[in-house]
């Protein structure tokens, strides 16, 4: 079960991380966000982290709550 619970919390930390990025991004014109490769290392890197933040999130909530 906790692999499951796993799954959901990468799937929701991805989801707010395409959110926050959305949101910080949303200035950018299309030709920076393709060619400007200090842009794709960052914000590239922050949907992942939130991604590994959520799985991490909610393994640990899930522990906490259920004892798993």
């Amino acid at each position: 079960m906790i692999y499951v619970i796993g799954v959901i919390g990468f799937l929701g930390g991805f989801m707010a991380g395409q959110l926050v990025l959305h949101f910080l991004l949303r200035h950018r014109s299309t030709e920076d966000l393709l060619h400007d490769k200090k842009l794709k290392l960052i914000y590239g890197t922050l949907g992942w982290v939130f991604a590994i933040v959520g799985c991490y999130a909610f393994i640990e909530m899930y522990k906490l709550y259920f004892g798993g």
